[in-house]
């Protein structure tokens, strides 16, 4: 963990200059999570349902409630959520441990159910598995980008606009360019560290060739 002081606030310097003064949580997920590539497609799964949650609000807050919301959403188990009925929804609705919107809510059990037809699709040797086709918008390797201030990395990219259309069409909802950039972002389809940042080259040699 981040050493921090009795306010538990840390510095960022060294860090991302979104990182400013703030507390501990923040910036282990900065230097923890961040960037790094993930390649599971189940993990990448419950990371676009997190950014879906995000919406309208500070990435800060689903950290806060990232632990209640695995909880409340059994591990985020896609075979688990994809089968969640109106009770479920009404047991959702209810845990103050989550965002409890319903539209966000059905968004993440309805992309469970797409993130299954996909896995089976590739099991059966019909397509790429969801890891492989997120992947497949930024050519299968991350986007090294050089920012010497985390204020010049886009909102969005068209390739986050390919992103997006193609996760609506499939039937995903909360996805749009912008959230879906900052997604990559966070899953380290591109590396938006800042040049002074410690983890841009450490982010940069973990991902594959």
């Amino acid at each position: 963990m981040t050493e921090s002081d009795a306010s538990g606030q840390v510095s960022a310097e060294g860090r991302c200059g979104w990182c400013g003064v703030t507390d501990a949580l923040y910036v282990d997920y900065h230097d923890q999570e961040w960037g790094v590539p993930e390649y599971d497609s189940r993990a990448l799964w419950e990371k676009l349902v997190l950014d879906g949650f995000q919406a309208g609000l500070a990435w800060i807050t689903i950290l806060r409630k990232r632990d209640g919301l695995r909880a409340a959403f059994d591990e985020f188990d896609p075979s688990r959520v994809a089968a969640y009925g109106e009770a479920d929804i009404e047991r959702l609705l209810a845990d103050s441990r989550i965002i409890r919107s319903r539209a966000k809510i059905n968004a993440a059990i309805r992309g469970a159910q797409i993130w299954l037809e996909i896995q089976a699709a590739a099991d059966r040797g019909e397509g790429p598995d969801f890891a492989e086709w997120i992947w497949s918008f930024v050519g299968g390797v991350p986007v090294q980008n050089h920012w010497a201030d985390f204020r010049d990395a886009p909102t969005q990219t068209p390739q986050s606009e390919a992103l997006a259309k193609a996760l609506k069409k499939r039937g995903f909802n909360f996805c749009g360019p912008v959230i879906v950039y900052a997604f990559m972002q966070a899953v380290g389809m591109v590396n938006d560290h800042q040049t002074s940042c410690a983890r841009h080259s450490a982010v940069m040699t973990a991902g594959r060739s």
